[in-house]
């Protein structure tokens, strides 16, 4: 019985062995259907992925409209300025300094006085010079009277008249010995300061303060010869100083040496600067823009516009929401702008910041909107 069974169970797993091999295990199956279906997906999704990036993506950008203006010539120097009058102011004659008359740094007169010297001879020599006039006068009238009455002799005339006049002259001698002894100011003007006292002894020549006029400056700087047809009297200067950052001083030219150093091959050009409020001091280092005679008109676009391309520049625009390359020739540059003189035209969209990798006809995203006619203007 049990050898009867046995053999019954072989007969039904042998059947089932071949029932899974013609139909496949169920369960096999439905994993692999499992394990198919995620593939299936995946392949649609890498498939839509590609498609996507084979799209070029926007790049950022930031733009700003080229402007049309207005542009000169202009010139670019440096120099220095000085006083419209400037002295040493000295005395003529040697003296011991009795009074010193000005506060070092105040505005002066002229012909106010600065100094004195002892004057204690020279008004004694005056006097004494005056009674001496006095008495030749008197000999002069008597000589006269008795000539007239025939009593006199022509010689005692001539004498007398002689004696007078020599007198006169010894006085006006002597009273501009006097004078000289107070010394004043030529012009009008503002003292600098002292290295003397109540005392000393001043010298002929010797140095006793400065004198400067400074309510106009003049401005003394070169330019190279090549530039002489450039430049005329009357024409405008610019001129900045660090010692006011921003604040731009003008002038206008009004002396060219007629000569050019021939050691620097350049002009030697002087030009006036008003300074009512006494801002400027002589001396002082400056920076000269000579204002170009003839206007032109430019097209400009800030510098970050400008791209090197080897030798050459390119300023990229926006033209249907790509970029378009424009090879351009450059002008001046001034205050964070460059002139254009060809390759791109007034108000046209120039990408200003986002451009270093860009190509021609990539397509671009603005980030920031043009200037408004405000801001152009």
């Amino acid at each position: 019985m049990g050898k009867v069974l046995g053999i019954a169970a072989v007969l039904i797993i042998a059947a089932a062995g071949g029932y899974y091999a013609l139909k496949g295990n169920p369960f096999t199956e439905a994993a692999k259907g499992t394990a198919e279906r995620p593939a299936e997906g995946g392949e649609r999704r890498g498939s839509g992925a590609g498609n996507r990036q084979g799209a070029p993506r926007a790049a950022p950008v930031e733009v700003a409209l080229a402007r049309k203006g207005t542009s000169t010539d202009d010139l670019w120097s440096v120099g220095s300025l000085r006083s419209d009058e400037s002295v040493q102011v000295s005395s003529e004659v040697t003296g011991r300094i009795a009074d010193i008359s000005f506060r070092e740094g105040e505005q002066v007169k002229t012909g106010a006085v600065l100094i004195k010297l002892d004057d204690a001879l020279a008004n004694a020599e005056v006097a004494d010079t005056k009674a001496r006039v006095d008495l030749a006068q008197s000999n002069f009238d008597r000589a006269q009277s008795l000539s007239k009455s025939g009593s006199g002799t022509e010689k005692a005339f001539d004498e007398a008249t002689s004696a007078l006049a020599t007198a006169k002259a010894t006085l006006q001698l002597a009273e501009t010995r006097l004078s000289k002894l107070s010394i004043t100011a030529p012009f009008d003007g503002r003292v600098g300061l002292r290295d003397i006292s109540v005392g000393a002894y001043a010298t002929p020549g010797a140095a006793i303060v400065n004198l400067e006029k400074i309510d106009v400056l003049k401005l003394d700087f070169r330019l190279p010869e090549t530039v002489l047809t450039q430049v005329s009297n009357g024409q405008m200067v610019e001129l900045t100083v660090d010692a006011f950052p921003g604040r731009i001083f003008t002038g206008e030219v009004y002396a060219i040496d007629p000569q050019v150093d021939v050691n620097g091959r350049s002009l030697r050009i002087r030009a006036r600067i008003s300074n009512a409020d006494l801002a400027l001091r002589p001396g002082l280092f400056v920076r000269v823009i000579i204002k170009g005679l003839q206007e032109r008109e430019v097209v400009r676009v800030p510098e970050s516009a400008v791209v090197p391309a080897g030798n050459d520049k390119i300023v990229y625009s926006i033209v249907g929401g790509k970029a378009k390359e424009n090879k351009v020739t450059l002008g001046r540059r001034r205050a964070g702008e460059v002139e254009i003189l060809s390759g791109v035209e007034d108000g046209i969209q120039v990408i200003t910041a986002g451009q270093t990798r860009l190509r021609d006809g990539a397509p671009v995203d603005v980030t920031s909107p043009p200037l408004n006619s405000a801001q152009r203007s």
